[in-house]
């Protein structure tokens, strides 16, 4: 049995109350998009700088292929884990302990000397990506069906921005510590050790105000008998029961052409300008920044969308807007990929970032209504296909003779991959179950509004 399913669901946030910061529920929204922006802008640092790094190290198209491969890779392993580790553990643990053992590799970053101890403190920063699964699982926990959607998403696509936050950010410290007469081989150093600090601040502000669900910790329920203890094999059983529905595997593809897009393009989208356009180091971090930024609004505008459509079509009307948004994503792509003039690939590049970051939105506003008995299962397998569609991507990088012609070719799988959005259907008993856990939400709201 999972908390999600347990009689503290009357407890969770019928409402997105961003003044709050004294309701369990709106702390952990607030703390977990934070936590997830310091997760996001140590995750992507690096690219930024890659012009700097390139030179330093004497890198080969290949070899930054490999680096960006490294960087999304691991990710996929420690999202599959994370998840049953928040069912068996709680999310506030499975977070803390991941922003402290995440830190090191970013440190260990800044001290590479050649291009293999790069390549290793990169494959290992990697880890933190699975922050996304915490902070999804924690929102999902916390909220009620109503607004799950609107959550979910408006936590993540804040978070998101960090990667947004590091593409402008990283390349303006390493231009104040010039003027401070800092080298460009040293500055990059000293710049990468500001995500790393700011991972244990965010560690420690996690476990000091945070709790697993609206009722208080797991361990804490679970010995006073308020939420069953089913042992170890928790976490086991939600992986399980999560590999056997088709619904995951669905969405783990579409996840993988939204997400996996967007964090490949993190990793590339400075060095396209530089190399395609002759922008200059700091003008490429604008450029790219601005994809990043998206996320600020987009991803929470998809989680919106979802929830308020989900009002007239239920789930069917989630999974029909995912379509809608995953072809927007695919042509967008099609459309950047072709242009020639870095203004018009401004433009291009942001209106397909628009889509892309609403169709991650609206991803994990169908999560919560697969399986709420597997939650975290749920959450970890479909978030582990935003990395590999990421690490394909690098795959696809690597094996074209240039970054446009690799993103033509995405544009056109991402396209494809819009299928498999409007395939996700829901058995009648499913979509009853889950109008009336909606409706419930919706009265319980309007009773305390009255």
């Amino acid at each position: 049995m999972s908390v999600t399913t347990s009689p503290t669901y009357l407890a969770k946030a019928t409402k997105v109350a961003l003044s709050d910061f004294s309701s369990p529920a709106m702390r952990a929204f607030h703390l977990t998009w934070m936590a997830f922006f310091v997760c996001f802008f140590a995750w992507f640092a690096c690219a930024p700088l890659m012009p700097i790094i390139k030179g330093e190290f004497g890198l080969t198209k290949d070899q930054i292929a490999n680096i960006n491969i490294a960087a999304v890779a691991v990710t996929i392993l420690v999202r599959l884990v994370i998840g049953p580790l928040c069912d068996r553990y709680g999310p506030r643990k499975a977070y803390t302990g991941l922003l402290l053992f995440g830190a090191i590799p970013v440190f260990g970053v800044a001290s590479a000397q050649s291009y293999e101890s790069f390549l290793f403190f990169r494959l290992a920063i990697g880890a933190i990506g699975a922050s996304f699964v915490i902070t999804q699982y924690h929102t999902s926990v916390m909220f009620a069906p109503n607004v799950v959607g609107t959550a979910n998403a408006a936590a993540a696509g804040w978070g998101n921005s960090g990667g947004g936050a590091t593409q402008t950010l990283m390349p303006l410290i390493v231009v104040a510590l010039a003027l401070f007469g800092v080298e460009q081989a040293g500055g990059w150093r000293i710049a990468l050790l500001v995500p790393g600090v700011l991972m244990l601040v965010m560690a420690w502000a996690y476990w000091k105000f945070t709790q697993d669900c609206p009722a208080g910790n797991y361990d804490t329920l679970r010995a006073t008998g308020l939420m069953p203890d089913t042992g170890k094999k928790v976490g086991l059983t939600s992986f399980k029961r999560a590999c056997g529905n088709y619904r995951v595997w669905l969405l783990f593809v579409t996840y993988g052409a939204c997400f996996g897009v967007e964090i490949f393009i993190h990793n590339v989208a400075a060095l396209y300008y530089v190399e395609r356009f002759g922008l200059s180091l700091k003008a490429a971090g604008f450029a790219a920044g601005t994809f990043g930024l998206l996320a600020l609004f987009a991803r929470a505008l998809g989680g919106i969308a979802s929830d308020r459509i989900a009002k007239v079509k239920g789930l069917d009307g989630r999974t029909l807007l995912l379509f809608v948004l995953m072809v927007g994503e695919g042509l967008g792509l099609l459309w950047w990929a072709q242009m020639d003039h870095v203004a018009i690939a401004i433009v291009a590049m942001l209106t397909f970032g628009l889509f892309t970051h609403m169709a991650c939105g609206a991803t994990y506003a169908l999560v919560p209504f697969i399986d709420r008995n597997a939650l975290g299962g749920v959450a970890g397998i479909i978030g582990a296909g935003g990395n590999v569609g990421a690490v394909a991507a690098g795959f696809l990088m690597k094996a074209s003779p240039n970054t446009q012609s690799c993103l033509l070719i995405l544009g056109g799988l991402v396209t494809l991959s819009a299928i498999c959005a409007i395939a996700v259907r829901f058995t009648a008993e499913h979509k009853t179950r889950e109008q009336e856990l909606f409706e419930q939400a919706v009265a319980e709201r309007q009773a305390q509004a009255a």
